[in-house]
């Protein structure tokens, strides 16, 4: 039995099977004649297809089918590629990649890849790994890859269309107290004493500290006499500065990436408070590489400190202090930054001290613990009651005084 012959119309074109389903098909920019990729139980529907393509043909929306037979993980591991990341952010998009994306999406190109199965993915993550925050980085990682998909043209609109799931609500990181860090240095021992307190009250990140050299610590010229305070009879040393310009972070496999800071901002001058003076003294005398220019944290046999072992340490004194098992060593950095803004420092004085590059950043220490919020409600009681003893004695009350009355305020009776 022959195929029916073609039904004419304005744009594109129809044809009947034998079988009663109908097919269509239109002649694309290039001049190639395309053909739908499925059949239609009606001739209404054939048409409905060839009117969103002329739709899209006159938006300019249009995008060769062909384009998105690209498969997903050549393209992705090609995006990561043509980056050029830092060496841990391009290690954390490799290993996301690995285990939390493509074991699902690497079969698929890229124009198979829909909302559906997006979603799917998702809540298959997290059931089965609980770990919101990793599963939100990789949902970000996947949206952004697949961005980059939608603004070459290959794929007509980003299937990644799940609102809020690539936001992270990480719990309030604990913060420690003066004498918990006192503690940490402490049962650290005194070769890694200076790096507790250069985390806790200097905000260095841990792959700062393992870049610091000789070089970078300004020390006071000392004095013959050094002044003493009278009141407190204590010595008073001109403040010691670290200059902050490189990083060194060390990956997974073991191997520390020596190159830029964080950002731009992580590029500063950190002055050190008066307390710390004698402790990076002695530092630089008994521990720190010999060098001129040697770095600043070494183990015993003077190699730069392991991730590893330092963490074993860090373990073994947080456990003796009593804090969490989920307080990390770069959660000091919200002790001293926490004492800056309770100190009078502004957001600005943090955004520099923690070389933080966005305010969003610096926001992650104000914190406003109990005892904080108890100090706010002293300082707010004794300034609304002097507030109204000023107001009383001006109105002549007498005995009414801040805590008499509804409000300490004159009493009006009328009538």
């Amino acid at each position: 039995m022959t195929k029916k012959k073609a039904a004419k119309r304005r744009f594109g074109a129809m044809r009947q099977y034998p079988s009663g389903r109908w097919t269509a098909s239109y002649v694309d920019p290039t001049g190639l004649r395309r053909r739908s990729p499925e059949t239609f139980a009606t001739k209404t529907d054939a048409e409905v297809w060839l009117s969103q393509v002329e739709a899209d043909l006159t938006r300019g929306d249009w995008t060769d089918p062909d384009a998105g037979a690209v498969n997903f993980e050549e393209y992705a591991l090609r995006w990561v590629d043509e980056r050029k990341l830092a060496a841990t952010t391009d290690e954390l998009y490799r290993r996301l990649l690995r285990l939390h994306i493509l074991p699902t999406f690497r079969q698929w190109d890229l124009d198979e890849i829909t909302p559906p199965r997006v979603r799917a993915w998702r809540a298959e993550r997290l059931a089965s790994t609980g770990a919101d925050s990793t599963v939100a980085k990789a949902y970000r990682l996947l949206k952004a890859v697949l961005q980059t998909a939608a603004d070459d043209e290959l794929i007509r609109r980003n299937p990644c269309r799940i609102k809020g799931a690539g936001k992270e609500s990480a719990d309030e990181r604990p913060v420690a107290t003066v004498e918990q860090v006192d503690a940490l240095a402490d049962a650290m021992g005194p070769r890694w004493r200076l790096m507790v307190y250069f985390a806790s009250y200097a905000s260095l990140r841990p792959e700062e500290q393992a870049e610091l050299r000789r070089t970078d610590v300004v020390l006071p010229e000392e004095p013959d006499q050094p002044k003493r305070r009278e009141s407190e009879g204590k010595v008073e040393h001109e403040p010691v500065l670290l200059r902050i310009s490189r990083a060194a972070p060390e990956l997974t496999t073991g191997r520390r990436v020596t190159g830029d800071t964080k950002s731009q901002a992580g590029r500063r001058t950190v002055v050190l408070s008066g307390f710390l003076y004698v402790d990076v003294r002695r530092h630089l005398d008994w521990f720190a590489s010999k060098e001129p220019d040697g770095l600043l944290f070494v183990g015993e046999r003077g190699a730069p400190f392991r991730r590893s072992t330092f963490g074993r340490k860090w373990r073994k004194a947080r456990d003796k202090v009593g804090l969490p098992p989920n307080f990390r060593f770069y959660d000091l950095r919200h002790t001293g930054n926490t004492l800056v803004t309770q100190s009078g420092g502004t957001l600005k004085d943090v955004m520099v001290r923690a070389g933080q590059s966005t305010e969003k950043a610096a926001l992650i220490y104000q914190h406003s613990p109990m005892g904080r919020q108890k100090e706010v409600a002293q300082g707010l009681d004794a300034r609304v009651r002097a507030a109204r003893k000023v107001t009383a004695d001006s109105n002549g009350d007498g005995g009414t005084g801040p805590d008499s009355g509804a409000s300490g305020a004159r009493v009006v009776r009328h009538g």
